[in-house]
């Protein structure tokens, strides 16, 4: 059972200022836009892998796409550690603008590089340094956005407006998969290179809007404390806290390769979807994810965003067992309900990231959260993606229930640890009996 919280009158807001309302809007648009960038490569990598990589025998291809696909998680710890110096020093607007930059920038050379037949192996390097560069500023800007929101909007209504930004990582995907589609269609006068262009451009409109923002209050009043001697920086991070967050960012990268990127490998290998009609069906999946998003923007509202998560929990167990069913799916139909089920139901942060945050103290929780965030990423797409890929060659589609139940396992631990932490923090009670606590002052020890 979930013990809702109850706020000081202080710590209450029902309704968004105009300011916030802005802030919001911009953050929304900026996630979007820099998502749009990212996922159009991923989208469209059932054409543009054949491009800039060596064409070789079905397994060898699908070692490169899992290559292609893990690049861009692939230096994300070390862009972590730049940007957590960057937003927990300099602040979190910087962060969000310098990202947005760095996206186009990326953008631009993918649009106008030359292809492996052109050029050869410098095509396959150049495009996975690109990966990697947008990699690193996607992870900077989804944390930067929702810190940033977290920090200026008080709770409950804190867990809608995070959530809504959030949320624009499907849209700016669905986007993309709407170019993808026009661009891989043979009566479309959209190629690739044209979308790439157009993701720059919306990326630099980007980083020149989210100028009016201004730093976050319970940021600046830190850093100020700070400088007046009144504060220090050098608050201990609980460990276990870490750990747990860390459960808990391990499970959306898995949940993300099965959905997009495998199923779409079953798509065409397995009922022979060209590439339009492979972008064309996950279109069709993204516009679910998107809707159910903000369905449940609007139910944080009205429940806890933990009570959402147990939902999402057990539906995710039951879909860790459905994999094995993909032998006896007849049509691709069968195949994207799967795939919706997936984005619909899977286990992550989403509604609840605002709740995790704030379990890291401010002048160390950009650091926190991002570190983390990166070597979730990482770590999970390289087991993910390899591990399918030789797991289900030795043992089926069970393969993927293999890699989908620990993680479930790690996440569910996770989860119960933080709702422990919640209902401590909501009974000032066992705070004054509670080691996780300072006696003195009721205020969590980190």
């Amino acid at each position: 059972m979930i013990v809702l919280p109850v706020y000081k009158p202080q710590e209450y807001q029902t309704k968004l200022t105009r300011e916030q309302k802005q802030a919001v809007g911009l953050l929304s648009v900026g996630t979007f836009l820099e998502y749009f960038d990212l996922m159009l490569y991923i989208h469209m990598a059932v054409l543009l892998n054949e491009l800039f990589f060596p064409k070789a025998d079905a397994h060898i291809a699908q070692l490169l796409s899992a290559f292609a696909f893990c690049s861009t998680y692939l230096l994300r710890p070390v862009g972590a550690i730049i940007f957590g110096y960057i937003g927990d020093t300099l602040g979190r607007k910087h962060t969000v603008i310098i990202t947005t930059v760095m996206m186009a920038i990326s953008c631009i050379v993918m649009a106008s590089l030359p292809t492996y037949a052109q050029i050869g192996l410098t095509a396959s390097y150049t495009i996975t340094v690109c990966r990697i560069v947008q990699g690193i500023s996607s992870m900077g800007e989804m944390v930067g956005a929702q810190v940033y929101l977290t920090e200026t909007i008080k709770r409950p209504i804190q867990y809608a407006a995070v959530s809504f930004a959030s949320n624009f990582t499907a849209v700016g995907s669905l986007a993309a998969l709407g170019v993808a589609t026009l661009a891989t269609s043979s009566l479309s006068p959209l190629n690739w290179r044209l979308a790439f262009i157009i993701g720059a451009g919306i990326a630099l409109v980007g980083s020149y809007a989210r100028k009016a923002l201004r730093e976050t209050p319970e940021f600046a009043d830190a850093r100020r404390r700070l400088v007046i001697g009144k504060a220090t920086s050098t608050k201990k991070v609980n460990i276990k806290t870490i750990i747990a967050y860390l459960g808990i960012e391990c499970a959306y990268p898995v949940w993300f390769y099965i959905a997009y990127v495998y199923l779409s490998t079953v798509l065409k290998n397995k009922f022979g979807l060209t590439h339009h009609e492979v972008i064309t069906n996950n279109l069709y999946v993204v516009i679910a994810g998107s809707l159910s998003g903000f369905y449940q923007c609007i139910l944080v509202r009205t429940i806890h965003p933990f009570k959402i998560l147990n939902i999402k929990l057990v539906v995710s167990y039951i879909l860790a067992l459905a994999f094995v069913l993909i032998d006896y799916m007849n049509s691709p139909i069968q195949i994207m309900i799967l795939q919706m089920c997936i984005i619909i139901f899977q286990t992550s942060s989403f509604p609840a990231m605002s709740i995790f945050f704030k379990h890291f103290p401010v002048l160390q929780r950009f650091k926190c959260a991002t570190i983390t965030n990166a070597i979730s990423r990482t770590l999970m797409s390289i087991v993910t993606t390899f591990g399918i890929i030789y797991l289900v060659k030795y043992c089926g589609y069970f393969g993927i229930s293999i890699v989908v139940f620990p993680m479930l396992i790690g996440y569910t631990i996770a989860l119960r640890y933080f709702q422990k932490l919640e209902k401590i923090n909501n009974n000032p009670e066992k705070m004054k009996t509670d080691d996780t606590f300072d006696n003195k002052n009721q205020n969590p020890v980190y």
